[in-house]
């Protein structure tokens, strides 16, 4: 019985005690809707990437102290100062960006928006298909980037502003030679073409052909960059590629293609399903390869 007096005189007795005033709520939400407001944000820029960095960092942090790692604490402990700097630096478009959207949006907006990010409808879907299928045959170069989770804002304002629903022939146009809007990239927010003649990152990777040009390297640094889901239709061929992951994906059927919009489509569905029918997929292009 003593140990249970114990308990509740200097574990439960404080909180009883504690006096909750309206000022307290009022204090509590504000911190509330500022640590949502935080966390959207890092989700949203390459500061996700750069948060799961930390939390590695920190998880080793951890394991040097109960372990004892002197120098390990040491170089954590005098590397802490020029690291915030470091990151203060790197991240001052995104931080500016953000206090801009501060004085800019509505606080109440982001709870009422009930836009899934990163779908699209079944009619965007046939148009996309349809406006790669037409510019291949014409042989015409396009790069269309579709916007999932990670947002483009930074690639779409290297562009001109289209803000308009898809459609084939407005894609077609769009990238019809000797056209104002033709060169660059198109960005695609759920249902719309906000952007055109955009500037993607360019991807290192070494393994890309070297019989590929600035449009599919493009495509490939969008998707190493961010989440995007990016179509690629070549000049030179006309073949239709697809980006996505930091992978290109070549030469897909219209059949093909429509599967992958698809699975962008229904990107919130169970992530399982999702990666059994992209392995489905990767196999039925094998099998469709070796047989050509």
């Amino acid at each position: 019985m003593d140990t249970i007096r114990d308990f509740f005189s200097n574990y439960v007795s404080p909180f009883i005690l504690l006096r909750i005033t309206v000022i307290d709520v009022i204090e509590i939400l504000l911190i509330a809707v500022l640590v949502y407001y935080v966390i959207k944000w890092v989700k949203n820029t390459k500061a996700w990437a750069l948060l799961k960095g930390i939390l590695v960092l920190f998880a080793i942090y951890v394991l040097a102290a109960l372990l004892g790692f002197d120098a390990i604490l040491w170089i954590f402990a005098n590397g802490v100062g020029v690291s915030i700097t470091a990151i203060i630096i790197l991240f001052q478009p995104e931080l500016r960006k953000a206090l801009e959207q501060l004085g800019k949006k509505s606080i109440v907006s982001p709870f009422f928006d009930s836009r899934e990010e990163g779908l699209i409808s079944d009619k965007s879907v046939n148009e996309l298909v349809r406006a790669a299928v037409e510019l291949g045959k014409a042989k015409t170069g396009a790069l269309i980037v579709l916007e999932r989770t990670v947002n483009l804002d930074e690639y779409e304002a290297t562009g001109i502003k289209v803000d308009a629903v898809i459609t084939a022939e407005l894609l077609i146009n769009i990238f019809e030679h000797n056209t104002p809007l033709h060169d660059g990239a198109v960005i695609v927010r759920g249902d719309r073409v906000t952007a055109a003649t955009c500037y993607l990152p360019l991807s290192d990777n070494t393994r890309i052909s070297k019989e590929l040009g600035t449009r599919h390297r493009a495509a490939v640094g969008i998707s190493e960059a961010t989440d995007s889901f990016t179509i690629v239709v070549s000049e030179q061929t006309g073949g239709v590629s697809i980006a996505e992951n930091g992978e290109l994906t070549r030469r897909v059927s219209k059949e093909q293609l429509r599967e992958r919009l698809l699975l962008f489509q229904n990107s919130a569905a169970d992530k399982d399903n999702k990666e059994g029918r992209r392995k489905k997929f990767l196999r039925n292009i094998r099998k469709g390869a070796g047989t050509r």
